[in-house]
C-alpha cells in the first residue's frame, strides 16, 4: 500500500485528524504524522504516533521522508501563508518543500479569516502549483460563528485520498444492486400511499460505487433528485415492481437497499379516480413482500447484503438490532427520523453502522460523505468473505 504524510498544524479540528490517521492506516497505508507543536497544544503527537502503529523513533528526518501522497489537515491560515510563501519553520512546512507528489491541503479555520483576502491570495497560489484543496464546509465553528471554515469531515478526505492514490478502482469488476426513493402504492387512478424519501442517500451511493468502478444498477422509486451519470437505472415507482426488479438481478455481489419501501398497499386500488363525497372512506391494507428478506433467502454464497432503517431514537435502533439478525443482512444502516436535520428531506445524514461485529456511528455529514463510510463497509465485508 501506499505511504502518506499526513500534517497536523494548530487549530481546534486536529482532533478530526485522528479519525483519518485511523481510516488510512485502517486501508493499509503507512501513516508518517508530522505534527506541529501548536497542533500539540489540542492533540498530543504522541495519539497521532499511536494510531500509526509508529515511534517516532522512526522518522529521524521524518520530513524527508519519501512519500505517495501528503496530506495537511487542518490547514491554518497562518500554515497556508507559509505554504504560499516558501517558508519552512516545522516539520509540515519542511515536509511541503521536500515532498514531491500529490499534496491535499484541508483548510479550517475562523470564517473571517477564510474570506480574507490575503488567505484567498495564498490559496491561489497553492493551488496553482498543484496542491488540491478540500473544504473548508459551512457550519457552526468552535468559537460559536457560523461560515465557511469548518475542516472537511475525515472520511471525505480519506475518499480523496483513495481517489489521488489511484484506488477508485477497487470495486472493480463488481456488480451492485442499489435501491433508493420511496414506492408509491396506488389508492385510485391519482392518489397513493407514499413517503417522503428523495432517494438522495440511495443516489450518493450509487454514485460512490461507480467512481470505485462497480457495475452499478440503481432501482429507482420516484426519485427527487436527478439520475446519476454513467448508472443503469431501472424504474421501480412500487413495492411490487421493485421486488421483481430485484429479483432479476439477485446474483449482484453488493445489495445496498437504501429505498423506503411501502410495508402496506392497498388491499384494492380502482382504476379510475374516487369522486370525493360526504362519505368515509375506509381503507384495508395488507404487507407488501419483504424484499430484503426474500433477497436474504435466495442470495448466493459470498453477496453482500445491506439494510437500511429509518426509525426513531434508541427504541429504533434496538429494532434496527432485532431486522439484522431477522432478516440475516450483514449490516442494517440505521438513521433517526425522529431528527429533523438528517435523513428525509434532508442533504445531511447521520447513521449508525449495525453488524454482527458491533456498532459504528458515523457523524453528520453531507449524505455523499456518508455514502463513502457505508461502501466502505461493505467491500470490508466483501474482503472477510473471501477470507
Amino acid at each position: 500500500m501506499a505511504r502518506v504524510l499526513v500534517g497536523v498544524t494548530g487549530g481546534i479540528a486536529a482532533y478530526k485528524a485522528c479519525e483519518l490517521v485511523r481510516l488510512l492506516v485502517k486501508a493499509g497505508h503507512e501513516v508518517v504524522p508530522l505534527v506541529t507543536p501548536g497542533a500539540g497544544r489540542f492533540v498530543r503527537a504522541e495519539t497521532f504516533f499511536a494510531l500509526a502503529r509508529r515511534s517516532p523513533a522512526d522518522d529521524l528526518y521524518a520530513h524527508l521522508t519519501r512519500a505517495d501522497l501528503f496530506v495537511v489537515a487542518p490547514l491554518t491560515a497562518n500554515t497556508l501563508a507559509k505554504l504560499a510563501s516558501g517558508l519552512a519553520d516545522n516539520l509540515v512546512t519542511e515536509a511541503a518543500l521536500a515532498h514531491r507528489g500529490p499534496v491535499l491541503l484541508a483548510p479550517a479555520m475562523n470564517p473571517r479569516m477564510w474570506a480574507h483576502p490575503a488567505t484567498q491570495a495564498n490559496l491561489e497560489t497553492v493551488r496553482s502549483r498543484g496542491a488540491e484543496i478540500i473544504g473548508p464546509d459551512d457550519g457552526e465553528t468552535a468559537e460559536g460563528e457560523s461560515g465557511v471554515g469548518r475542516m472537511a469531515e475525515p472520511v471525505e478526505i480519506f475518499g480523496r485520498c483513495r481517489e489521488l492514490l489511484g484506488e477508485t478502482e477497487s470495486l472493480g469488476g463488481r456488480r451492485v444492486l442499489v435501491t433508493a426513493g420511496g414506492t408509491r402504492e396506488p389508492l385510485d387512478a391519482v392518489r397513493f400511499l407514499g413517503n417522503r424519501s428523495s432517494g438522495r442517500m440511495g443516489v450518493a451511493l450509487a454514485e460512490e460505487a461507480r467512481k470505485r468502478g462497480a457495475e452499478v444498477t440503481l432501482l429507482a422509486a420516484n426519485l427527487a433528485v436527478p439520475l446519476p451519470s454513467g448508472i443503469e437505472v431501472v424504474e421501480t415507482p412500487t413495492a411490487e415492481s421493485m421486488l421483481e426488479a430485484a429479483l432479476a438481478r439477485a446474483d449482484a455481489d453488493v445489495v445496498l437497499m437504501a429505498a423506503a419501501v411501502a410495508d402496506y398497499r392497498p388491499a384494492t386500488k380502482s382504476d379510475e379516480k374516487r369522486s370525493k363525497d360526504e362519505q368515509l372512506w375506509q381503507v384495508s391494507l395488507e404487507p407488501t413482500a419483504d424484499i430484503l428478506r426474500t433477497l436474504a433467502e435466495r442470495r448466493a454464497n459470498g453477496q453482500v447484503l445491506i439494510g437500511f432503517a429509518a426509525d426513531h431514537g434508541e427504541q429504533g435502533l434496538s429494532r434496527a438490532r432485532e431486522k439484522l439478525k431477522r432478516k440475516g443482512v450483514d449490516l442494517v444502516v440505521f438513521n433517526d427520523i425522529a431528527r429533523d436535520d438528517i435523513g428525509f428531506d434532508s442533504p445531511d445524514n447521520e447513521v449508525v453502522l449495525v453488524s454482527r461485529a458491533g456498532e459504528r456511528r458515523v457523524a453528520k455529514a453531507p449524505k455523499d460523505r456518508i455514502a463513502v463510510a457505508i461502501v466502505d463497509t461493505a467491500e470490508e465485508l466483501l474482503r472477510d468473505r473471501a477470507r
